[in-house]
């Protein structure tokens, strides 16, 4: 069975409309997968993607996937090879920072709905043309940030965007006001130095606090 890339946008488009921020996670420890993922879906924050920037994230993503009410993605899809770990770990959904052929058709033969990358006008036409209508903007700040996404809407309306990289809690409810963004990617929700922390009850403070924002 594949996955065909209008299905996987339709996939990721329903997971991105749960909720306004998606927790971008760089964990080191898997003993903070489980935590970590109660305190963030407790606040309000079901969708979580753990990049796959550390030895522990594809444990992280099997902890996290036993806990109740989640859905856990993988992030920094780059190769094949890196479905395959992502799917098997039980994942749910995959990120990617770009978009290349293998990458997609790897995520399609997996089954794995994929948000794939694109920064400006031709990658998303391209990513257009094979069926992806709902793409990570990336990255959204060094790519012009809200501008850059307004500006994009105007010829390409039936593209709808998750921006990440360089969103805050400050800037991230003037993306969400653009018609053409869902949701967006955040890391400050639980930062690396949070998690090290183990500030579970200020994380889960946080997730309450970005999963009002519009």
């Amino acid at each position: 069975m594949t996955l065909t890339a209008k299905d996987a946008s339709h996939f990721t488009r329903e997971i991105c409309a749960l909720a306004p921020i998606v927790p971008v996670l760089v964990i080191h420890n898997v003993e903070d997968a489980r935590p970590l993922a109660e305190a963030l879906i407790a606040g309000g924050l079901p969708v979580l993607e753990v990049t796959l920037r550390t030895p522990a994230a594809l444990g992280a993503i099997r902890e996290m996937a036993k806990v109740p009410g989640g859905i856990v993605g993988a992030g920094t899809l780059v190769t094949p090879e890196d479905v395959h770990a992502a799917k098997e770990a039980g994942a749910k959904f995959g990120v990617s920072p770009g978009a290349t052929n293998a990458l997609l058709a790897a995520s399609e033969a997996a089954t794995l709905p994929l948000l794939p990358g694109a920064a400006t006008a031709s990658e998303a036409m391209r990513l257009l043309e094979r069926g992806y209508d709902m793409l990570k903007f990336f990255p959204a700040e060094a790519s012009g940030g809200v501008p850059a996404l307004k500006a994009l809407g105007a010829p390409l309306p039936q593209i709808t965007f998750c921006p990440t990289g360089g969103i805050s809690v400050t800037n991230a409810p003037t993306y969400l006001s653009l018609m053409n963004v869902l949701c967006a990617g955040g890391s400050w929700v639980a930062s690396p130095d949070l998690v090290k922390a183990k500030k579970w009850d200020k994380i889960g403070q946080l997730a309450k606090e970005a999963s009002v924002l519009k």
